[in-house]
């Protein structure tokens, strides 16, 4: 809760601060990989810095974050926080890095903002650093706790003992201990993050979601060739480089958008690789003959694009209460629905969960469908895949 001195001021200078925060978080990262070059190379990904999406996502925590204080001080917004803090902790950040952030923030801040820093305005938001700061601290702290781990020590070394071509761009890799012992469970939905050591010396990180059931003695990751400028630099890696037999660096499992217990109807939409974490849900429920209800959404290009369409549909095929409903751009003889995902015209069971995934596009329109057809805001959850840019009401 923001202190009686700092809300005053917090709330006069919020159209300022919010209406810059761009440029400050632009000077921010300038700043910091100046002082730390080591952030950039080994931690921070490459290609959301040179797209300027990473400066978007941490923008729009902050003002989300700033907002919230102000409009429900006695409430924190805990989907935010903890979706920030499972990728956090997925790539072992630590507490005193925040030091680091809060050190070239403040000095992006009054660079950019000048004379209008005053020392009141200078204490106000530092609050507001500090009380989302210490949040997330905390957050990771209790996670690294729950997986066993030191803070911030999350790295283990995995052998790939299969990998298999899903798709032209997709492929899969099953993950095993390199001494043979089972790895660490987790929860139907969570994902892990892959270091890479690339040919420049950069060590840089990405997350993939877990695509089969927890329980068993290995994981398995899918993981798209990203194209484009800029490529994938982790995952082109991958694809061109990474074999049976070889050993990969891996977190532990991390990601709040988890299968929930219990017995309520689940709606899991999804679109392209999007898929992965429901594939895990399923793989769970159809191996514990669940029998709540359960409606499966895919959207995708093509049955040839589509990775793991064929156990997709032998999942849901082995669930009691399940019914499957796909979407191809180009259908072709497939017998799936023509176009974009509709879930406007699917009949969900009273008191159904939502669980979506895949790109912004897909999210926005699908959430707004099931909000507008009456499922409540609160039962609609969802994870995007890189930054998250998608912060204000929805978040």
């Amino acid at each position: 809760m923001l202190s009686e001195q700092a809300v005053p001021v917090v709330r006069a200078t919020l159209p300022a601060v919010g209406g810059a925060l761009d440029q400050i978080t632009e000077r921010f990262y300038g700043r910091l990989f100046a002082a730390h070059p080591e952030l950039l190379r080994d931690l921070f990904n490459r290609g959301n810095q040179a797209n300027g999406e990473q400066r978007k996502a941490l923008a729009g925590s902050i003002a989300t974050f700033a907002v919230a204080l102000l409009e429900h001080p006695d409430t924190r917004p805990d989907a935010l926080l903890s979706r920030i803090a499972h990728k956090h902790a997925s790539l072992g950040v630590t507490a005193d890095q925040y030091k680091i952030v809060h050190e070239h923030l403040f000095a992006a801040i009054v660079e950019v903002l000048g004379e209008a820093v005053t020392p009141e305005v200078a204490q106000a938001w530092d609050e507001v650093y500090w009380l989302m700061a210490n949040a997330l601290i905390a957050i990771e702290s209790r996670l690294y706790q729950e997986a066993g781990v030191a803070d911030g020590e999350v790295w283990r070394p995995v052998r790939i003992s299969e990998r298999r071509d899903e798709t032209a761009d997709t492929a899969s890799f099953v993950l095993t201990d390199t001494d043979g012992a089972p790895l660490p469970a987790f929860r139907p939905g969570q994902y892990v993050s892959v270091r890479v050591a690339l040919p420049d010396g950069a060590h840089q990180i990405r997350q993939y979601s877990l695509s089969s059931a927890p329980g068993r003695d290995s994981w398995r990751i899918t993981v798209k060739r990203v194209d484009g400028d800029p490529a994938g630099e982790v995952s082109t890696w991958l694809h061109g480089t990474a074999r049976t037999g070889d050993v990969l660096e891996v977190s532990a499992p991390f990601g709040d958008l988890v299968l929930p217990e219990g017995d309520a109807p689940l709606l899991l939409a999804s679109a392209g690789i999007g898929s992965t974490p429901m594939l895990a849900m399923l793989d769970h429920l159809a191996a514990n003959g669940d029998r709540r209800p359960v409606v499966v959404v895919h959207a995708d290009r093509s049955p040839e694009a589509h990775a793991h369409g064929a156990e997709l549909r032998e999942l849901v095929g082995a669930l009691p209460d399940g019914s499957l409903h796909l979407w191809y751009e180009e259908p072709g003889a497939s017998g799936a629905r023509a176009g974009l995902a509709d879930v406007t015209v699917l009949e969900l069971p009273a008191g159904t969960s939502a669980y979506l995934c895949g790109p912004l596009p897909f999210l926005r329109a699908v959430r707004g469908d099931l909000v507008a057809s009456g499922v409540p805001a609160a039962d609609v959850h969802y994870e995007v895949f890189g930054p998250d840019l998608w912060l204000g009401s929805e978040a």
